[in-house]
């Protein structure tokens, strides 16, 4: 197995990881207030919907959609930059680093703390931008 394949499976198993927590802060939230929009949810405890989330939940939720913005992204250039046999230490070192920028916006995000959250999220997108390069590279010295 390459350096890069292994970082890349180690970045793709942390992401997925990291998604699940958001999913289990959002539980944890609902069912410590007992607070459910969905009736058939607030049934099951015998309490009535709630007209709208909690914060913590709305706040979680945006942090998810915005992984879904950029991780399904990371999947793709990574992995085609693996597949592709772009450079190994340039493609582990930005895979580690996009990795460690969605796991501090997540952490700033849900903390609500700027202007981290911001360079976070900027850091990814530069790394996304640098696998795109890679990827790009590679295809151009293909004969």
């Amino acid at each position: 197995m390459s350096g890069a394949l292994a970082v890349y499976a180690c970045c793709v198993v942390v992401l997925f990881f990291k998604m699940l927590a958001i999913s289990c802060y959002q539980g944890y939230f609902r069912l410590r207030f007992l607070a459910f929009i969905n009736r058939e949810d607030a049934a099951v405890f015998k309490r009535a919907a709630c007209p709208a989330e909690l914060p913590q939940v709305t706040r979680a939720m945006q942090a998810w959609r915005n992984d879904l913005e950029n991780i399904p992204m990371f999947l793709a250039l990574g992995g085609l930059a693996v597949v592709l046999e772009a450079p190994v230490a340039m493609t582990a070192w930005l895979s580690g680093v996009f990795t460690v920028a969605r796991v501090s916006h997540t952490v700033t995000y849900l903390a609500g703390i700027q202007p981290w959250r911001t360079v976070s999220y900027g850091v990814g997108v530069i790394c996304l931008i640098g696998l795109a390069t890679l990827v790009i590279e590679a295809l151009a010295s293909t004969p």
